[in-house]
């Protein structure tokens, strides 16, 4: 339950701390938390907030197109940028570090871009429950002085999404989302096919109706995890063949269906 007098003052105090940084360039993905920050920032700094959004292949397409048109209802100017992972051998290893190799090398490019628009600050949507999952990438930001206001302020996701719903942003009943690459075990390889199978996969479940999808990549093997309220509908063996036909089309050989549902961090 929220309540709304601290709801209020923790919301005052982020506005209060985006304001101290004069301007700011803000990590974008379109998901709940970058666009209540990108929302607030803009409001606060106006022309002063640029959004960034990092594009590869470790990011679906619709998120590259939601980004863009959230950025547009908001006002706010964003740029996007391209990476190539594939680049980054530290990352390519896929140990349980490569989140915090990745965000390194997202950060060299962010710094680069912050000092070329002449801001002040880089921020990112990191809330206080952030804490409660396996995130590396937290240490990287840690490292190159990163903000991250949503933290700061103390707010949760449960009264991000409550902000953002008062905001009006489409955003607040968005399903979490992550990079593709978290579909893949620590030690496999990380390859292009695989991430393609990974996006089409999860593109044919989302136009299914589904909310919250992850596809894991077992090698030959499709693990799909959805909420669990929609785990019944896999009942309807017309849906399981659609299901089944489909991902096997993709080049998966076994599909089968995660009866714990969709968690955070089911692969660490």
């Amino acid at each position: 339950m929220v309540d709304r007098k601290t709801l209020h003052e923790k919301l005052e105090k982020l506005k209060r701390i985006i304001k101290s940084y004069e301007s700011v360039l803000v990590a974008f993905s379109g998901g709940v938390d970058s666009t209540f920050l990108l929302k607030v920032s803009f409001d606060v700094l106006g022309e002063k907030a640029i959004g960034v959004f990092s594009s590869s292949v470790l990011s679906p397409q619709r998120e590259k197109e939601d980004a863009a048109k959230l950025a547009k209802d908001i006002g706010a100017r964003l740029i996007v940028i391209e990476r190539d992972v594939f680049s980054n051998e530290d990352f390519m290893k896929n140990d349980r570090l490569r989140c915090y190799y990745c965000k390194k090398d997202l950060i060299k490019r962010l710094k680069v871009l912050k000092e070329e628009l002449n801001l002040n600050e880089i921020v990112e949507g990191s809330n206080i429950d952030d804490l409660q999952d396996f995130r590396p990438g937290r240490k990287a930001l840690e490292e190159e002085g990163i903000k991250s206001p949503l933290f700061e302020a103390g707010l949760t996701k449960e009264e991000i999404r409550y902000l953002s719903k008062e905001f009006g942003l489409s955003t607040y009943q968005k399903p979490s989302a992550a990079c593709l690459v978290t579909r893949i075990p620590y030690g496999d390889e990380i390859t292009l096919e695989k991430l393609q199978m990974i996006e089409k996969a999860e593109d044919f479940l989302v136009q299914k109706g589904f909310s919250q999808v992850r596809v894991r990549h077992h090698g030959s093997t499709a693990r799909i995890e959805v909420a669990r309220d929609e785990i019944s509908r896999f009942f309807d063996l017309k849906l399981i063949d659609e299901v089944s036909n489909a991902l096997k089309a993709l080049g998966f050989k076994y599909v089968t269906l995660d009866l714990s549902g969709y968690r955070t961090g089911s692969m660490n």
